[in-house]
């Protein structure tokens, strides 16, 4: 095989051996962001279970990473939200490693990233939406709806409507922001493969993760700020 042809890119590959296609009543269905979240989901499963198996008071390895990634998350939630925070670190920092997982598939040869594909997006953006809601009421009651009414009760009736409005465009900016990241990026390494395919994406595939990584932790940001909006008292 030639060098060039060893390096196929991750979408064109998956396309060729049909991965997240099924076909029904003679008719083709796609359902590859569901199979790769699913593999993501699988792989990060996989990997924790190793790493549990193996643990050492003297950390090596995959151990090593994940303790290092872990841990300068923790700090990162707690210097924010206080101590308090510690019980979001599972969410928090889930969020972050599945993102990522899911994101660097999309370099990897015969797959696809599952954040390319705007459902995937969507349906995380629902769920933070839906968790920090749910933490403010529990934590608030009924007394959460003073995070809608702004600084001044005079102010309620012009700020209400504008809050929620706000609240509301916060799925849709989360939902697209990773999506139309992850899926330019995407487009953007086919473009390149098909004009040169050995010395086009080769040198951006770096970049490209660090831009994937940054992505990940853009969408942990802010999944965090609304948290802490939610947990602070209203004003």
């Amino acid at each position: 095989m030639s060098a060039e042809g060893a390096l196929v890119h991750p979408l064109l590959l998956a396309d060729k051996l049909g991965l997240g296609k099924v076909t029904i009543g003679g008719e083709v269905v796609e359902f590859g962001h569901v199979f790769y979240t699913w593999l993501a989901m699988g792989i990060l499963i996989v990997l924790a279970l190793a790493v549990r198996g193996r643990l050492r008071l003297i950390p090596g390895g995959a151990q090593n990473v994940l303790e290092a990634v872990i841990g300068g998350l923790e700090d990162f939630i707690v210097s924010n939200l206080g101590e308090g925070g510690r019980r979001f670190v599972p969410v928090l920092c889930g969020i972050f490693i599945f993102i990522l997982t899911m994101n660097l598939m999309g370099l990897t040869p015969g797959l696809d990233a599952a954040t390319a594909n705007i459902n995937t997006t969507a349906a995380m953006a629902a769920c933070v939406f839906l968790y920090y809601n749910l933490v403010g009421l529990r934590r608030w009651g009924p007394g959460y709806i003073k995070h809608f009414m702004g600084p001044m009760l005079p102010l309620a009736p012009l700020m209400l409507p504008l809050e929620i409005i706000s609240h509301f465009a916060r799925p849709l900016s989360l939902t697209l922001r990773l999506f139309g990241n992850i899926r330019g990026e995407e487009l953007v390494l086919v473009i390149f493969f098909s004009l040169a395919p050995l010395f086009s994406t080769l040198p951006i595939y770096f970049l490209f993760g660090l831009a994937k990584s940054l992505q990940a932790f853009i969408f942990f940001m802010l999944t965090l700020i609304y948290l802490k909006g939610a947990m602070e008292h209203a004003h």
